[in-house]
């Protein structure tokens, strides 16, 4: 009797629950995007893209229901989405409250595709609402590309321009340890890409860059989304190191941590240096340590998270018609410019290093208040032979040293815009010419004559 009450009480209470329970109505609208495409912008086939995201929307003041979303190239497809936190190529039954929306996610990795020119690849997510579909348009451009990942490379097998090199872990001209005397050189218009910290490095070899006005040969990192146009960091960069006879010219090199080190010369010549922009790098633009060898012409040395060229613990350099224009935008710890001929070691005992060092026709400009800085110490044993002449320095306390003369002090250059870094000069910049032809290049970084007396800088008025 006591059993048949409970199963009584129980069918009671269960017809009234159910009795009690609303059916819930579901709106009978469409849903809306933020955005009716997403566009990958150029990524290289096996690199994964960064992930881009946009929102779906019930904007009825009733739920919602989604029948199915369908990722319409499946488990085939170079996209990968995710729907409000789970991954996946095909859902149903998604619910979004009444004036509330979720994120769809979606990413993109290409395979080789074994074509040379830009394609465009695409996809769509398609979503059923109400018996109704609608579709977000998945687009890529894609590229093949030759990779370099962790390997020897030089002449013996020619670097080619007609698609990009991307970089890996560390490219190396040379056996690390070994005096391997290879050479790479790189034609004109190639395109050079380093994946995170790659680096392309050259160990007692020579590295020849080929490039030329209108068609130079450009380093920076494999990301090629809009958004990391002007970001650092991206790559380690290039790293010469006992190298030998090395010629750079018409050169971009940028959004690095270290855009080109120089250390540790084994030759007389380790490395000329012409027409060239080493620009946006997280630490230094152009780091000389340790005693290379190098002669630089026409040079933009831009922005730079610590310093844009600093000469570090002795070497032999000279700078012609060069611009160090450093306007960083966040906080730095260092000048456009700067000589140091001395360390100090683990134990406590400061060296000096040999250093000879010749600037002409040259500014040194930037938005901090000092822009050059010379730290060597005063009645020191090692050879300071430092030149500087015809030059637009920018420093708060002006130096007063024999070995500089002919001097333009904290004069604003008058740079056309030095946001988009464009260092062409207006009327009436001191730069123009001020310059001495004795100590001039022939022409300027964008190949014109300087004739009679030249400007100071890479560029001509």
């Amino acid at each position: 009797m006591k059993n048949l009450i409970q199963i009584l009480i129980f069918t009671i209470l269960s017809v009234f629950t159910l009795s009690c329970k609303k059916n819930i109505n579901y709106s009978k609208s469409n849903l809306t995007f933020s955005s009716d495409t997403v566009l990958f912008d150029t990524i290289f086939t096996t690199i994964g893209s960064t992930t881009k995201r946009f929102r779906i929307y019930n904007n009825d003041n009733s739920k919602i229901k989604i029948e199915e979303i369908q990722l319409m190239g499946g488990v085939d497809s170079p996209f990968r989405i995710n729907i409000d936190g789970e991954p996946g190529v095909f859902f149903t039954d998604i619910e979004i409250n009444k004036k509330d929306s979720m994120f769809a996610f979606v990413e993109v990795t290409l395979e080789v595709n074994n074509v040379s020119n830009p394609l465009v690849i695409s996809d769509s997510i398609r979503f059923k609402t109400n018996g109704t579909n609608q579709y977000v348009n998945l687009d890529v451009w894609g590229q093949d590309a030759y990779f370099h990942a962790n390997e020897i490379v030089g002449d013996f097998d020619p670097w080619l321009n007609d698609k990009p090199h991307v970089i890996y872990g560390t490219a190396a001209v040379g056996f690390p340890g070994v005096d391997s005397n290879l050479t790479l050189t790189i034609p004109p218009g190639t395109q050079i890409y380093g994946h995170k910290n790659a680096t392309l490095f050259v160990y007692k070899s020579t590295l020849i860059v080929q490039g030329q006005l209108n068609n130079e040969v450009v380093f920076q990192g494999d990301r090629l989304e809009s958004f990391y146009d002007d970001i650092s960091g991206q790559w380690r960069g290039i790293w010469l190191s006992q190298a030998k006879n090395c010629d750079i010219d018409y050169a971009v090199i940028k959004n690095g941590a270290i855009g080109l080190q120089v250390d540790t010369t084994s030759s007389v010549n380790t490395l000329t240096l012409k027409n060239s922009i080493i620009d946006n790098n997280d630490f230094y633009n152009f780091f000389l340590v340790a005693g290379p060898t190098v002669t630089v012409e026409n040079c933009v040395f831009g922005d730079a998270g610590i310093i844009s060229a600093f000469c570090f613990a002795g070497g032999n350099a000279t700078f012609t018609n060069c611009n160090f224009t450093n306007y960083w935008t966040g906080s730095r710890g260092g000048p456009s410019f700067a000589i140091k001929n001395w360390f100090e070691g683990q134990n406590g005992i400061i060296y000096e290093k040999d250093v000879t060092l010749n600037m002409y026709n040259s500014v040194v400009y930037g938005n901090a208040q000092d822009e050059f800085i010379i730290d060597s110490i005063a009645n020191g044993t090692a050879l300071f032979d430092v030149n500087l002449s015809y030059c637009l320095l920018k420093k708060e306390e002006i130096y007063n040293y024999s070995y500089l003369s002919n001097v333009i002090w904290n004069q604003d250059p008058l740079f056309i815009n030095t946001q988009i870094k464009d260092f062409h000069v207006e009327s009436g910049s001191p730069l123009i010419d001020a310059g001495s032809s004795l100590t001039s290049t022939a022409l300027s970084i964008e190949g014109v004559s300087r004739g009679g007396t030249p400007d100071i800088g890479a560029y001509e008025f």
